[in-house]
């Protein structure tokens, strides 16, 4: 087959140095009294950088002060929508029981605490009966639709801490006007008078911990939208916008809700809604699901093609609770599925030719990737991308791919 060539792009590099006494720092600040009693901290099922890190922080800041925190596990319909599939999700992550000093209250019951157009409103029943609830999450880019305000405090608290239930009414609403049903949603989660506070994180483009920011519930919308703005200076992207053949080597819940950040490959998969302009990608091709997706492939029909290894890796039922959530059912539906790596590359190369083709390892970390070897003076010209002098051959083993996307 071809040679690539390896390269690598300068993304912002940004990474916090101590970030437990960040974590101290921001909410200190606050100056908010806490209450003496049950704390929840939200989790959810992203793999955020450092993320059993800030958990155990915020839990020790609260002991500190005569809280009681325990972990609340908040990914609306997430692993299966059960109780014990979200708490095994969590635990993926390394936020367990034992690690954390902190018991995990895992459970599917809500209760309804507003109405919207599209439905009820609902919050964790664990949430609800707390003294209070510290909203964490990662602040960025939503992958359905854009807003001021999209992934990140607001979300957590609507469809995180609102289960499948709030997580269906939220998606209930069509891709325009989702941003405004979050803003509703959102401030009928804050007139149950239940924050405590939010705490959110900013990543840099290499996925590493940059920022976190302790925010005070009554400043929550207004905050988050700036610091969403914030994001974008970070988020990073692929550095040529027209390609012929993506390859993108693992696809998953912990590198987007999507599987595929849409963000960076310019498909929402959403049909009878604008879609992305940038970048123009004519084939994608998924080769493998990461194992702590634990079989939630969500996202796996943004591809054109898929290998045998992905599909035998879904757990149907999994994905279709989660795709059926959200309604957009054809983010779930299966590719034209080939037998190993080696077998998917020769047919889209024999179909599609060997120009403009990129290999990247996920969505999330896009710093060392591979290019087909045309590409190579095109990104010579870029002015944050740093090209291999010598071409490598496109080789496998046991139809296995042999590229390497380990940093340099």
């Amino acid at each position: 087959m071809m040679n690539v060539y390896k390269f690598s792009q300068q993304l912002v590099s940004s990474p916090l140095k101590d970030i437990p006494a960040a974590v101290f720092q921001q909410l200190g600040q606050l100056k908010l009294p806490v209450p003496r009693g049950d704390i929840a901290i939200t989790v959810g099922s992203r793999g955020i950088c450092n993320l059993p890190v800030i958990v155990k922080a915020c839990g020790q800041w609260l002991k500190d002060h005569g809280a009681l925190p325990f972990i609340v596990p908040a990914m609306g319909s997430h692993n299966g929508a059960t109780g014990d599939g979200q708490r095994e999700m969590v635990e993926s992550l390394g936020i367990t029981e034992a690690t954390m000093g902190m018991p995990i209250r895992s459970s599917m019951e809500v209760a309804e605490i507003g109405q919207v157009r599209t439905g009820s409103v609902f919050m964790d029943r664990h949430c609800l009966e707390s003294d209070g609830v510290l909203v964490l999450n990662r602040i960025k880019l939503h992958t359905c639709f854009a807003g001021p305000i999209q992934s990140g405090l607001t979300k957590m608290m609507v469809v995180g801490m609102g289960k499948i239930r709030s997580a269906r009414t939220f998606h209930s609403a069509r891709a325009g006007a989702m941003k405004d049903m979050l803003l509703e949603m959102g401030q009928f989660v804050l007139d149950s008078g239940k924050i405590f506070a939010g705490v959110g994180i900013l990543e840099d483009g290499y996925d590493e911990t940059a920022e976190i920011h302790a925010i005070a519930p009554q400043d929550i919308l207004r905050r988050e939208a700036a610091l969403l703005e914030h994001h974008r200076s970070y988020f990073p992207r692929l550095p040529v916008e027209d390609l012929n053949v993506l390859v993108v080597d693992s696809i998953g819940k912990t590198y987007s809700g999507t599987g595929m950040d849409t963000n960076v490959i310019g498909r929402r998969g959403l049909p009878g809604f604008e879609d992305l302009t940038t970048p123009r990608i004519r084939t994608i091709a998924a080769l493998s699901l990461s194992a702590s997706s634990q079989g939630n492939a969500i996202g796996v029909g943004n591809a054109d093609f898929i290998t045998q290894r992905l599909r035998s890796a879904i757990d149907e039922h999994k994905t279709l609770i989660n795709t059926l959530t959200t309604g957009d059912m054809d983010r779930a539906k299966i590719p034209a599925t080939i037998a190993d790596d080696e077998t998917l590359m020769r047919m889209i190369s024999d179909r599609y030719g060997e120009q403009r083709w990129m290999f990247i390892p996920n969505t999330l970390h896009l710093e060392s990737l591979y290019v087909s070897e045309d590409l190579r003076e095109e990104l010579l010209q870029h002015p944050k991308c740093r090209v291999a002098d010598r071409p490598v051959p496109l080789t496998f083993r046991d139809g296995r791919h042999q590229l390497s996307f380990a940093r340099e």
